[in-house]
């Protein structure tokens, strides 16, 4: 894989005594550009990742202080061993046990992403947070609280000293930092990487090819590239549910047009990510692939990616779902799942 290197001003701390310099150095991260990988949407020019900017992003990722309860933390519905989601839970859910209505997203390859959440209300990595955090089933704080309760820290303020020049724990610095930690959250080393990189001399079997070339027939147009999705706003025949009745791209936008789409979320992952749908309706990639067979519902607004000749949903026979998800299997990352530099502390 290339690597992009981004040589820019190391941060330089000094303190002197009589008989020599103490430098401390605030290293610089190299982010791996997978070869397979389109360019990073992320301006890493305006926020480089370094080491101790990194560390003080995970420490705030797991702290619970960032809600208003004192133990809801970003990691608390972003699970590493389920690639960063709410495995088993159908919405994301925090404080006071209360529950939302759309189900946790992964959160890997953020630094790839244009738009997030299920609905593209935040447009920037860095704001990102920001959601969560005053949202009042989540976490329900201000940034203005979680501000005060860093300050009054016995660690945060040393942290956030070393981590940048000016040394303030104010929130473009605190969001700064929690971009640091997720942009460096790649997952790119799948068995299917391995595979179309050439590399350890990685085989698909033939199920798992077979579904490869049904996935390229069927899916690809959505769920593009090897990021796989291609980042837009689709609505691919879900029934609202009638008590929830989630408008989706609408409630950003306010064009009729945009009712019931919701970001096509990428497949890196996904068998470590059930449920599945921004409503977590399905429980295993069977069940979404019976949906996608059986189950789409006709809609104004409904993709015409599904609707082709009249015909409503994607024609796969019972082999053809067998294989697609052998192939969807071959999209999880052990290697991502298992780093270390992710972990809780």
């Amino acid at each position: 894989m290339k690597k992009i290197l981004f040589f820019l001003s190391l941060i330089l701390a000094f303190s002197c005594n009589d008989s020599d310099d103490y430098i401390e150095i605030n290293e610089l991260l190299t982010i791996e550009q997978p070869s397979n990988f389109p360019a990073l949407e992320y301006d890493i020019d305006a926020n480089p990742p370094t080491e101790n900017g990194f560390e003080l992003g995970k420490k705030l990722f797991y702290d619970g202080d960032l809600s208003r309860v004192g133990y809801i933390s970003c990691g608390f519905c972003h699970e590493q061993s389920s690639a960063f989601t709410h495995h088993g839970h159908q919405f994301s859910h925090g404080v006071d046990g209360l529950e939302g209505t759309r189900n946790t997203p992964s959160i890997q390859n953020m630094a790839y992403m244009t738009h997030f959440m299920w609905d593209g209300a935040i447009d920037h990595l860095d704001l990102f947070p920001i959601a969560p955090i005053t949202n009042e089933v989540e976490m329900d704080e201000t940034i203005t609280n979680v501000l005060s309760k860093l300050s009054a820290d016995s660690e945060y303020p040393s942290l956030f000293a070393q981590a940048f020049d000016d040394g303030e724990i104010n929130s473009e610095n605190f969001l700064k930092a929690l971009s640091q930690f997720m942009v460096m959250m790649v997952s790119s080393n799948s068995k299917y990487d391995k595979y179309v990189r050439n590399e350890d001399a990685i085989i698909l079997t033939d199920l798992e090819l077979e579904g490869l070339a049904i996935f390229k027939t069927n899916c690809a147009t959505c769920h593009a590239t090897d990021l796989f999705t291609d980042r837009s706003f689709r609505n691919n025949g879900l029934a609202p549910y009638t008590t929830i009745n989630d408008l989706g791209r609408y409630n950003v936008t306010g064009l009729v047009e945009d009712k019931y789409k919701f970001k096509v979320p990428s497949l890196r992952n996904v068998a470590l990510t059930a449920p599945y749908m921004h409503d977590g309706r399905f429980g295993s990639l069977e069940a979404v692939l019976d949906f996608y067979t059986d189950g789409v519902v006709e809609s104004a607004t409904l993709d015409p990616e599904l609707q082709i000749d009249g015909a409503l949903g994607l024609l796969l026979s019972i082999t053809d779902k067998a294989a697609l998800v052998a192939f969807l299997n071959t999209l999880t990352d052990e290697e991502y799942i298992d780093d270390e530099r992710f972990a809780e502390f």
